[in-house]
């Protein structure tokens, strides 16, 4: 197959209950220095079928020169978990939270398309998954599996260096509707993995959201420690450091004090970026294993957060969009991967 001919793959469009049976469907790309497992969607065998995460483009391990960016974090998945827990030296994960890679999850005020106007048996959206109903009058929570009503028409073409994913969703309860094109492609000799996207707004009703990648990077099965050092474009201000002090912040970098193990968990908002795409700029390194990835978005950042334990590293950038009906929002995003000798001093 060459890098110019796409193949249609089919994928399964019933409504699941977030717990995948059997062998999950999923295709390889590789662009010479890079390789990829990417997950399709599938309500029911997919990889992924929670109700917080976007179903397309689920990376279940990339790798480059000898290392593996993203190898699973969790041991298994249980629906009666809430988030993750600790069993021994097992990580259990919620259907909601048990996914891979650099992740992306759509908000809107910290919760989903439409879910506050949504009555006990009405209907919102989960942009990337579908329409989904309001059970109850709880309070809206990203680790609950909502109950699927329609997941939308997923379209999805393989070719040798890349998948693109289109999913189509029209919910005539509320007036929302959208489709939505999300591309992961290894660009040729350039280390680079990119996300290309697009949200176009075929509904009535303008959608206001905002989406960010939860990057769940595990290098190399390494839990975060003295080693690694994450570099920003910008003089950092964050939320108070744990008192437990297991990171450190100077400048524009943040490291770790010591290697994180048992339950230690590290969670910091990030401020101190601007109103331009530049600062959407971040180096996360790893002396220990000598490789490290500089992520680049080409929108302006809402919203930063840091979240680590003994397992993944996930570096949150958030973006904001306002998508009037007929309009289309794009955006896009970048990984570069390299290697730096072991125990080598900071890449600049």
């Amino acid at each position: 197959m060459n890098k110019t001919t796409w193949m249609a793959l089919g994928v399964s469009l019933a409504a699941g209950n977030g717990v995948a049976h059997g062998a999950a469907p999923e295709v390889e790309i590789s662009s010479g220095p890079l390789r990829a497992r990417v997950y399709l969607p599938d309500a029911q065998t997919g990889f992924y079928r929670g109700t917080r995460f976007d179903w397309s483009g689920v990376i279940g391990g990339l790798w480059f020169a000898g290392h593996d960016y993203y190898p699973q974090w969790f041991q298994r998945s249980d629906p009666n978990v809430h988030d993750f827990v600790y069993a021994g030296p097992d990580i259990v994960a919620s259907p909601c939270t048990a996914i891979t890679g650099p992740a992306e999850e759509f908000v809107t005020d910290g919760k989903a398309l439409g879910f506050d106007e949504a009555r006990p048996g009405g209907t919102f959206l989960k942009i990337g998954v579908g329409v989904l109903r309001r059970p109850d009058d709880q309070p809206y929570g990203p680790f609950r599996l909502y109950p699927i009503v329609d997941g939308g028409t997923w379209t999805v073409r393989r070719r040798a260096d890349a998948v693109e994913f289109t999913q189509a969703v029209s919910d005539a309860a509320t007036g929302y509707g959208y489709e939505y094109r999300k591309t992961v492609s290894l660009v040729g000799e350039s280390r680079l993995l990119v996300l290309d996207h697009g949200l176009r707004n075929t509904g009535s009703r303008p959608i206001r959201t905002s989406v960010y990648n939860h990057n769940f990077l595990y290098l190399d099965r390494e839990a975060p420690g003295p080693d690694v050092t994450l570099t920003f474009p910008f003089q950092l201000r964050t939320t108070p450091l744990p008192g437990d002090g297991l990171a450190s912040v100077q400048g524009n970098r943040i490291t770790f004090t010591r290697t994180l193990t048992g339950e230690d968990r590290v969670y910091l908002g990030i401020e101190g970026f601007g109103t331009e795409s530049k600062d959407y700029d971040f180096r996360i390194e790893n002396r220990k294993v000598g490789a490290g990835m500089r992520i680049t978005g080409d929108r302006p950042l809402s919203r930063v957060a840091l979240w680590a334990i003994r397992a993944p590293l996930s570096l949150e950038p958030f973006i904001d969009m306002d998508v009037a009906p007929g309009a289309e929002f794009t955006w896009e995003i970048r990984y570069e991967h390299y290697t730096l000798p072991a125990g080598s001093a900071l890449k600049n």
